[in-house]
C-alpha cells in the first residue's frame, strides 16, 4: 500500500500543479475533474487507491485558503504566490494530510513530501518542504498539548 500511496501522491501533485499552472495563466477550460480523471487513467494498472487520490486533490483544492493561512506565518519571508509552484503544490498537499488525515503518521507525510520535493522540486525544496512542514506539525502537536490541559476552575 505504501508504495500505491506514493504513486497516488504523485498523480495527486501532477494534478494540482496542472491546476495550479492553468490558473495562472488564466485558463478559463480548467475542470479540475477532468483533469483528477485523465490523470488517474494515465495511471489506472498501478494505481489502485483512487479514492486517496481524489480526497487528496479535492481536499487540497477545498481548503487551500486556510492551509495558506497557515502555511503563510510559517515562511514569512516568501509570500506564497512567489514560492515554486511545486514546493506550494507540496506544502499544501503535507499540511492537508497532516491537519486531515489522522491514518497516516505524520513523519510519513513529511517525508513523502520530501521525497517528492527532491524528485520533482529545485536543488533546495526538499530541505525547504521539510523545514515548513516540520514547523507545522509542532505547531499543531503545540495546539493540542494546550487543548488537551485542564481548565482552570472558576
Amino acid at each position: 500500500m505504501a508504495s500505491n500511496r506514493h504513486l497516488g501522491r504523485i498523480i495527486a501533485l501532477q494534478t494540482l500543479y496542472e491546476q495550479d499552472f492553468r490558473r495562472d495563466c488564466l485558463d478559463k477550460t480548467l475542470d479540475l475533474e477532468q483533469v483528477l480523471e485523465r490523470n488517474i487513467n494515465r495511471y489506472q494498472k498501478m494505481a489502485k487507491d483512487r479514492k486517496f487520490i481524489e480526497g487528496l486533490v479535492r481536499g487540497v483544492n477545498a481548503e487551500t485558503s486556510k492551509l495558506d493561512s497557515i502555511l503563510q506565518p510559517i515562511a514569512p519571508d516568501w509570500p506564497l504566490d512567489q514560492i515554486a509552484k511545486m514546493d506550494r503544490v507540496l506544502l499544501h498537499m503535507g499540511t492537508y494530510e497532516l491537519m486531515y488525515d489522522k491514518n497516516i503518521p505524520p513523519k510519513v507525510v513529511i517525508n513523502e513530501a520530501v521525497e517528492l520535493a527532491k524528485s520533482f522540486g529545485g536543488d533546495s525544496s526538499s530541505k525547504f518542504v521539510n523545514g515548513v512542514l516540520g514547523t507545522v506539525l509542532r505547531q499543531m502537536e503545540s495546539k493540542d498539548t494546550i487543548d488537551k490541559k485542564p481548565k482552570d476552575k472558576l
